[in-house]
């Protein structure tokens, strides 16, 4: 692990935050610091434009789909002055962090030239479909079914928690192709427009105002043939990967977004003067403190080889999740009855303060993504090599 720079990555770093400060205090000064997920789409599908016309919307894809065949050195920097610079969420997050990698991984050549270039210029902005009401942690309970009718896959079925699909051309399917399969086994990993007959999306609002999630239901839903990733009951395989990817540089990126609410916190304990308690002030150092753990875990897992299998990064999810629940939990009590009240609008929707939003926000962070408990089994069976969990139901 390396945590000094090169006199060329010291440049690199010069040339992404001048280039994102630029951006930021001029023609999109609108989405600094912006924290809602599901607000001004048109907006942000500009800015992914923007960063896709400049090639800094994927810099470590190859030159040839819109990148820029940068290091992991130049990855992490330019995830760490997103960040600092006060980049808004993106609104393609899922195409550029987990659906393009797993394509350069899995796909055909066909396949990357055709679906990676839309990604890293911002016109083609998918999400994931994974989760079902009753299959969120666990996978291989997936009930939505699929089976190929020709030169087509024909889809049927329901997901949830399917972020910003409401905005999105294209999603990635995890589907149940073989007839009386369970688990892991019989699934296909599909790629499907949105936009057509048979498809139906339903955002969910959240106790935040946002409008995140959304649910999905397929009814004759329909994508070509080839628009598989893997082969036919392999979809597993091809949907672990992809969650490695999530693993990935954009962790850096995610903790400066930590930082950020780190900050915010400290900014309101001096103001409000509950910076003044002892207990508060211990518990912003300890925030501090795991904050930089979890950096220099972060850079240890991207540093070694293979780290999306390490115990760096089985652990890292449960790390952050914990930590950031416990953040919100410190904003609330920084804030006070100050905290519990969101401003008046003169319309029926409402907007959260940003440390109110992060404790509402927060109390997610230890469910989605798997749960703590799936956390848990992942460092015991996956790290450590203990003993699998039973799967069966256990009657007393």
């Amino acid at each position: 692990m390396r945590l000094i720079y090169t006199d060329s990555e010291i440049a690199f770093r010069a040339e992404a935050a001048d280039w994102l400060r630029d951006q930021m205090s001029g023609e999109f000064a609108d989405l600094r610091g912006l924290n809602n997920r599901s607000s001004a789409p048109e907006r942000r599908l500009e800015w992914e434009q923007r960063l896709g016309e400049a090639r800094w919307s994927v810099i470590g894809w190859p030159d040839e789909f819109g990148g820029r065949d940068a290091a992991m050195a130049e990855r992490v920097i330019f995830a760490e002055e997103y960040a600092a610079a006060g980049g808004p969420p993106r609104l393609n997050h899922i195409g550029v962090e987990l659906l393009g990698p797993t394509v350069l991984a899995y796909g055909t050549a066909a396949q990357k030239h055709r679906f990676l270039p839309p990604i890293a210029a911002g016109s083609a902005i998918w999400c994931q479909g994974y989760s079902e009401p009753g299959a969120g942690s666990d996978l291989g309970a997936v009930r939505t079914r699929s089976r190929l009718d020709d030169d087509e896959w024909i889809i049927d079925g329901q997901k949830v928690w399917t972020s910003l699909a409401q905005f999105c051309d294209w999603a990635f399917v995890l589907t149940r192709s073989e007839p009386g399969s369970v688990g892991p086994k019989g699934l296909t990993f599909l790629l499907v427009p949105l936009d057509q007959p048979g498809i139906e999306r339903r955002p969910i609002r959240q106790i935040t105002g946002d409008c995140e999630f959304n649910e999905l239901f397929f009814d004759g839903a329909r994508t070509a043939a080839d628009n598989i990733l893997g082969a036919p009951g392999d979809g597993w395989h091809v949907a672990m990967a992809l969650l490695g990817f999530e693993r990935g540089v954009s962790t850096l990126g995610q903790q400066m977004a930590f930082r950020n609410e780190l900050e915010a916190v400290v900014d309101a304990a001096r103001a409000n003067g509950a910076a003044r308690d002892p207990l508060i002030r211990q518990r912003l150092a300890q925030a501090e403190i795991g904050l930089r753990l979890m950096r220099v875990g972060a850079l240890r897992m991207l540093t070694q080889e293979n780290g999306a299998g390490t115990g760096a990064a089985v652990t890292y999810k449960i790390q952050w999740a914990n930590w950031r629940r416990s953040l919100g939990e410190l904003a609330m009590d920084v804030l006070g009855q100050a905290g519990e009240v969101a401003p008046a609008l003169p319309h029926s929707d409402y907007t959260m303060p940003l440390l109110t939003e992060l404790f509402l926000g927060s109390r997610a962070d230890t469910i989605y993504g798997g749960s703590n408990q799936i956390q848990r089994n992942l460092i015991a069976e996956r790290a450590l090599g203990l003993p699998r969990e039973p799967r069966g139901n256990l009657r007393g």
